[in-house]
């Protein structure tokens, strides 16, 4: 990574990651978690600062190390809190820790914890960068125009105040340019990741066999959505796209992993359609149990309707279907597109329609005999481009060039 001096790589730098995720609470913190495993493995110091709110976390790596602040979870108010903590107490993280860069996002406020940081003269202060890993999605009510004015006023923020911006697609760094008028050479792009150790789906075939036993599954063409249930993410429609194959695709069943405020919808749903034999609910796992889940299943579902809050995003069950060899049906929108290309390993459906999702789940189960070979070229198209290392160095890169 560049020459030595007196043992200790020049290029070597403490990053430190700031940000309101609760660790025991929020399943988004793995892509957190690992962008700082993988930089830590580049040869750089790396601290996670974010709190928790009944139970201590640690990481399964001792790589990244992490400033868990106990906080108690309510509603806004927590949020608040911990703003105010960051904004009189940060100063001293900063003298503690001396980091090279500290990297927050712009979601809850953090940005705003961040300011006392701009007392501190050029010399001591650390460079910040604002990363964006998704624009405000379903933001609808008093909550969701609060956080699209903490979003917006992060970025103008940023735009005067930081030292970079990174994003998480090519679209949306051109979306975010356009709309908030920014130099794009300031903007740098790291991508969703997946390990592909860990996502390795000769490790996990007889986890998803017993799994399906268990379940009761084993005799089943399983399609598997996990994530998050909310209302605009084409989960209506492929519940009501099941109801369509139940009388000549009887062994056809979609399985639901996640939670979300669509929950209690869907399940009145499934019991209005009598579909409870045909769509399956289960809780969130704990990110270390996602690849058996998957392993259990014939294919994929990403049926996000083309919406924007979707259209230049880079969906993590996306690639990490894809890690394990899995076919996937996917709506043929931007963010899925710049992902699967023309591969065999993405079935498109022009859009989120009951109708067109149960035609395309009929295709893949006419052609089950050929989704191994299919899902083989999903897993080179990651390991190509959304392994944890290669984003990782791309990350890296952007940091060490500015």
């Amino acid at each position: 990574m560049g020459s030595k001096e007196n043992g200790m790589d020049l290029w070597m730098k403490k990053i430190a990651w700031v940000s309101f995720l609760i660790l025991d609470i929020h399943l988004h913190k793995e892509s957190r978690i690992q962008i700082l495993r993988f930089l830590a493995k580049r040869g750089h110091e790396v601290s996670l600062l974010a709190v928790y709110s009944k139970k201590r976390f640690r990481p399964e790596t001792a790589d990244v190390h992490v400033i868990s602040v106990p906080l108690k979870y309510l509603p806004l108010i927590s949020n608040v809190v911990f703003v105010l903590s960051l904004l009189f107490f940060f100063p001293f993280f900063v003298l503690h820790l001396r980091p090279d860069f500290v990297v927050t996002e712009p979601r809850d406020g953090t940005v705003f914890g961040l300011m006392s940081t701009f007392l501190f003269p050029s010399s001591v202060r650390p460079k910040i960068v604002l990363d964006i890993r998704s624009t405000p999605v379903e933001a609808v009510g008093l909550r969701g125009y609060m956080t699209t004015l903490c979003f917006n006023t992060s970025i103008r923020i940023a735009k005067r105040l930081f030292d970079g911006i990174t994003i998480i697609t090519p679209l949306m760094k051109k979306e975010i340019c356009e709309k908030f008028h920014i130099n794009s050479e300031f903007v740098g792009v790291w991508t969703s990741g997946v390990s592909t150790t860990f996502f390795k789906p000769e490790k996990y075939v007889q986890k998803g066999i017993e799994l399906r036993k268990r379940i009761g599954l084993d005799d089943k063409f399983v399609i598997l959505y996990h994530g998050s249930l909310s209302f605009h993410r084409g989960l209506i429609e492929s519940i009501n796209s099941i109801e369509l194959l139940k009388g000549k695709f009887q062994n056809v069943v979609l399985f639901l992993l996640g939670s979300g405020p669509a929950l209690p919808s869907i399940k009145k749903l499934i019991q209005e359609k009598k579909l409870q034999d045909k769509v399956i609910i289960h809780a969130p796992v704990n990110h270390t149990d996602v690849p058996k889940y998957i392993a259990l299943c014939d294919v994929g579902i990403v049926p996000l309707p083309d919406l924007p809050d979707w259209r230049h995003q880079c969906p993590l069950n996306l690639l990490e279907y894809l890690a394990m060899s899995k076919v996937v049906i996917a709506t043929n929108i931007p963010a899925n597109r710049q992902v699967i290309g023309k591969s065999r390993c993405g079935i498109y459906i022009s859009s989120a329609d009951p109708v067109e999702i149960a035609e395309t789940i009929m295709y893949a189960y006419d052609n089950k005999d050929e989704l191994e070979e299919w899902g083989s070229y999903g897993r080179i198209i990651v390991k190509e481009k959304y392994s944890w290392k290669k984003v990782a160095k791309d990350f890296e890169n952007y940091l060490l060039e500015h």
